[in-house]
This record gives C-alpha cells, structure tokens and sequence, in this order.
C-alpha cells in the first residue's frame, strides 16, 4: 500500500462521504513524508485543502497509537538486547520535532526500562540540560542507567560540542553514584547518531 493511499483510509473514516484521495497527495506534497503527515502541528494540517478537525484528530491518533505500540514493545524487552527497537522508538517520538526536546531513558539493573520522561523543550537548534537534575530523577526512580536522547530539528543528527559537552557532565555527575550512561542518541528525520557509537563517550 503507497503512503497516500494508507493515508486516505485514515482520512475516509473522518469524512466517509468525500473523495480523500487529492487531500492525501496534497500532505504528502506539503510534507514529503508519511512519518511528517502525521506528526505535523494541527494548524500546519488544517492549512492543507480537504483537511478538518476530524482528519486532524484522526492523524494525530494514529501517531499516538504507533508511539505507544513501539514503546509496549520496548518495555517487554531488555533495552540493551534490542538497540534497533530503542533507536526506532526514539525516533517515532522525536524525528519530526520542530523545536529540541530532550528525552530520558531510565533502566534498572536488568536494563529493562523503567520510565520514558522529558527533561526539556527548547529552540530549534539548543535545549537545556541540567545534569544535577538527571542524576537526581534517576534516584528517585531507582534507575541504575540511563539513556540520554534528543532531537535535532536541522535534520543532521552531527553531535555538536554543546551535546558531547552535556553528555560528559551527566556522565561526571552519575558514575560516583553508581549511574551508567549508556549512550546518548540524537535523532533527526533521516536518520541518528550515537556518541557511544562515534566514540565520543
């Protein structure tokens, strides 16, 4: 099935009676990919002609249905055993972001995870990260590692000096508690990054 033409059945069933065809390509067009369609701000939507409230809510549920999919799968599995499914479910989140956000994953001895929590939004290209406040979150939730995960907005998931910089200090601040940082993944639409991967950590 070609993306317009999955899009068009999410659109039929909130406007049963019309052609949904020209407003399906008309997404696509506007935002270049099914992944983009459905996680683009309601008001950037209902820009697009044949689009309505109805079609809006039904897009962004099935964003939220995917997210949450991927994440039920990701809790029944030890994290570090099944990277892809960590990679796929960071980017289902955060690949279509407009502005930063910064994500926290917590794991326990096992390395399954315990919780999914965001640590901060920010601009389109800097979001602040404090690791006083990492390392005391992961207290609270007995977290014995984390993974650190942001988005860059740009698309070029390049760490800057600004990410290996804040990875380094959540690193200081966690390791005498006995806190592994795992990695930290950056994600952008195409594609992410690992600074374990790189080296850079």
């Amino acid at each position: 099935m070609e993306d317009y033409e999955l899009l068009e059945l999410m659109l039929f069933g909130a406007q049963p009676r019309g052609d949904t065809k020209p407003t399906a390509k008309a997404l696509l067009k506007r935002f270049k990919t099914f992944g983009a369609v459905i996680s683009a701000a309601p008001d950037e939507l209902m820009d697009v002609e044949g689009m309505g409230e109805a079609g809006v809510v039904a897009l962004k549920a099935v964003r939220a249905a995917a997210v949450r999919l991927s994440r039920e799968e990701l809790l029944e599995r030890t994290v570090l055993s099944s990277w892809q499914q960590v990679v796929d479910y960071c980017r289902s989140q955060l690949a279509h972001e407009k502005t930063e956000r910064f994500h926290l994953l917590f794991l326990d001895r096992k390395n399954a995870l315990i919780a999914d929590e965001a640590q901060s939004r920010g601009t389109v290209d800097h979001t602040p990260v404090y690791p006083r406040e990492v390392v005391k979150r992961a207290l609270e939730l007995g977290a014995s590692a984390l993974i650190l995960v942001h988005n860059h907005p740009s698309g070029d998931t390049t760490p800057s000096q600004a990410d290996i910089a804040v990875t380094r200090e959540v690193v200081a601040a966690a390791t005498p508690l006995g806190i592994e940082v795992h990695d930290h993944i950056i994600v952008g639409r195409e594609g992410h990054s690992s600074l374990r991967g790189l080296g850079l950590l």
